[in-house]
């Protein structure tokens, strides 16, 4: 399916955020160009979103400039009121459109939190899956977890939970695909969380299912409140679909070279890709004493703060897979709590951002302590 690329001018960072989140709700993907280049230098946008809320005057300057370098691209004016002066101003400057911000919502769009993997066995699964159980206890919204993984996805064992169906009959079933149905289809844990669990044909989704994967985003973001995917770690057709619906990519990393490696090169693709960079999270599980390589040299290499730190915790996690009850539900250990903790900040990142910011700053210190003494 074709897919436009657009750019957003704008200082606030949550308006860009939630503006992304708009715009990969329609009918068509959009990539979102980042704005830390020049755009002379980037491919030309299709479409350039330019916000004049707290300052027309330059707002007016930057569609005027973009509309003599970019003649055929679609600007668009945003504002905080409807004013006819400030129309006919960005109309003159050579906006397209214009409209008034917040756009009136009936319901808040969904979020889509896509987890990716540096390599096989980094504990992706693990992470999704305690994430998306916490989130349905936690909020008592509708949750829905989608395991993408061909052949090897382990979201139901995960669970402890015996799907009837899988993705695949989704993704077969879209010209029928109403809430209703999807709930037939979802397999129920008693958390409230709800799966898709993964296909069991080892040559499918595939690139002929791109599109249905697509369509089968845009479905979903209507009828669940978060959407969490555990998208593997190979970068095909399906997988895409899903980093450009995310709205935020969470990269799961281990503090070991091959990982930290693969890590970079899969950042390096995503922006590549035009998905966006922004949206870009790392996550360090198994982190222990016991590795060679620091918290300070994983960020260095790949460009991004380390966005939240998981312990290596093996027995604890093992033990809760072989009984099929996510730790989230299972004990009070330390990394059921760190599960606890990132998951509140995805729900409430202003609330626990303090409280968050200061278990980083632990977690890196005991992280590094084993390289100092």
């Amino acid at each position: 399916m074709a897919q436009l690329a657009a750019l957003v001018v704008t200082q606030d960072e949550e308006f860009r955020r939630q503006l992304g989140r708009l715009l990969r709700s329609g009918g068509v993907p959009v990539a979102l160009l980042e704005d830390r280049r020049p755009i002379a230098e980037q491919s030309p946008p299709d479409l350039v979103v330019v916000d004049i809320r707290s300052d027309a005057a330059s707002g007016m300057a930057a569609i005027e400039r973009l509309r003599a370098s970019h003649t055929t691209t679609a600007i668009f004016a945003v504002a905080q009121g409807t004013d006819p002066e400030l129309i006919l101003q960005a109309m003159r400057a050579g906006a397209n459109e214009f409209f008034m911000w917040p756009v009136p919502e009936a319901k808040p769009p969904s979020v889509t939190l896509v987890f990716f993997g540096a390599k096989g066995g980094a504990g992706t699964t693990t992470v999704s899956v305690n994430c998306a159980v916490e989130l349905a206890r936690l909020t008592k919204r509708q949750t829905l977890i989608i395991d993408l993984k061909p052949g090897f996805g382990e979201v139901a064992l995960f669970l402890g939970v015996r799907p009837r169906y899988t993705v695949l009959d989704a993704l077969e079933s879209l010209h029928r695909l109403d809430k209703d149905f999807l709930r037939e289809l979802c397999a129920k844990h008693k958390s409230g969380l709800e799966m898709l669990a993964g296909s069991e044909q080892f040559e499918r989704p595939g690139a002929q299912d791109a599109g249905a994967v697509e369509e089968l985003f845009r479905v979903v973001g209507k009828s669940h409140d978060y959407v969490v995917v555990d998208a593997g770690n190979q970068i095909n057709s399906c997988s895409i679909a899903a980093l450009y619906a995310a709205d935020t990519i969470f990269v799961v990393a281990n503090p070991d070279v091959p990982s930290v490696r693969n890590a970079q090169r899969l950042v390096d693709r995503v922006r590549q890709l035009g998905v966006g960079g922004e949206r870009i999270r790392i996550l360090l599980n198994r982190a222990s004493d016991q590795h060679m390589i620091g918290q300070k040299q994983i960020e260095t290499a790949l460009g991004y703060g380390i966005h939240h730190t998981f312990p290596s915790d093996y027995k604890t996690v093992s033990t809760a897979l072989n009984s099929g009850v996510p730790l989230a539900l299972a004990n009070h250990s330390e990394i059921a709590a760190q599960f606890d903790s990132f998951t509140r900040q995805i729900i409430s990142p202003g609330e626990v951002g303090d409280k968050v910011a200061v278990e980083k700053r632990r977690a890196a210190f005991s992280f590094s302590f084993g390289f100092l003494g």
